[in-house]
């Protein structure tokens, strides 16, 4: 990939601005993400949330009568990238082979709208899932949340959040390769800083476009490696990239969550860079490891 890359001299992100590198993720994530497959139903809908209404798309598998597990899914892109079509094929797959309802979630973006903005549309949208379990057709009580990169860090302060605010917990938090430090401190952030995808120059970026105030890395949303307490969250599987520089923080939160006595598992693909989840059509390894997740998802939400 890296190689396809380089000899494709794209641009980096910072260097096409928000609006060209949208347009640009959607496209290489068509050429490879993992083939889109059919799935029963898929919808479109509009949701009411605080500042007007938010966009989800609705992955209904397969499958007999009854109500389903369901996977409420934030895409990854540094909180300015990434929508629901960047990550269509991937929530199709997760859909199958979960066998849960995945909803999409299409949060606001940065720079247009910056830090709390997107954490705001992504408790919106879980309290929209548990509101609306009965007409979705989906178990309340098996509502997972999940995200790559910046969702992943979504996913994770949803959960600390729906705590937090008395609302029924999700079943379970699937973390891809998240960002859960907004310090940088983690040392693969110097050791995968370049070369490797994601760097440290792209970072750079995407904070200085999410984050108004550079203290604002220390609020619990921003960086939910730094909350006061982790106790009593849901079951959590954190899953990093061998060449990623948010490995570490990634594998940190897993830590903290099992020594804040939350049951947490963790594995990390050696071989892998992040954003290999938007990589299964052209790379072998990662293909697999999307069959993991959605494996994952099953053995969690079906009883």
């Amino acid at each position: 990939m890296l190689t396809i890359l380089a000899l494709a001299r794209r641009p980096a992100w910072d260097e096409l601005g928000p609006v060209r590198a949208r347009r640009e993720l959607v496209a290489q994530s068509r050429l490879a993400a993992v083939e889109a497959v059919p799935v029963h139903r898929v919808e479109d809908r509009r949701i009411d949330a605080d500042h007007d209404e938010l966009r989800v798309r609705i992955y209904v598998p397969h499958g007999g009568p009854g109500r389903r597990p369901a996977t409420v899914y934030f895409h990854g892109g540094g909180f300015v990238l990434g929508d629901l079509e960047s990550h269509d094929a991937l929530c199709r797959h997760l859909a199958v082979r979960s066998g849960s309802t995945v909803i999409a979630v299409d949060y606001r973006l940065a720079p247009e709208h910056p830090f709390p903005a997107a954490v705001e549309d992504a408790c919106a949208a879980y309290a929209w899932a548990l509101e609306s379990a009965g007409a979705l057709g989906i178990d309340p009580e098996r509502i997972a949340v999940a995200g790559d990169s910046a969702g992943g860090n979504l996913a994770a302060v949803v959960a600390q959040d729906a705590r937090d605010r008395g609302l029924r917990p999700p079943a379970f938090q699937l973390l891809i390769y998240p960002a859960t430090d907004m310090s940088r401190s983690a040392a693969s952030h110097r050791t995968f800083a370049e070369g490797f995808l994601l760097t440290e120059a792209v970072i750079d970026w995407f904070f200085a476009n999410y984050l108004t105030d550079p203290a604002q890395h220390r609020d619990p949303r921003c960086s939910p490696l730094l909350a006061r307490d982790l106790s009593g969250l849901p079951p959590a599987h954190v899953v990093t990239a061998g060449f990623d520089p948010l490995r570490d923080e990634g594998e940190q939160y897993a830590e903290a969550l099992r020594a804040a006595g939350v049951e947490a598992t963790s594995r990390c693909y050696d071989t892998l860079i992040h954003g290999f989840v938007s990589m299964s059509g052209l790379i072998e390894a990662a293909a697999r490891a999307v069959d993991d997740l959605g494996d994952v998802l099953r053995a969690r939400l079906w009883p």
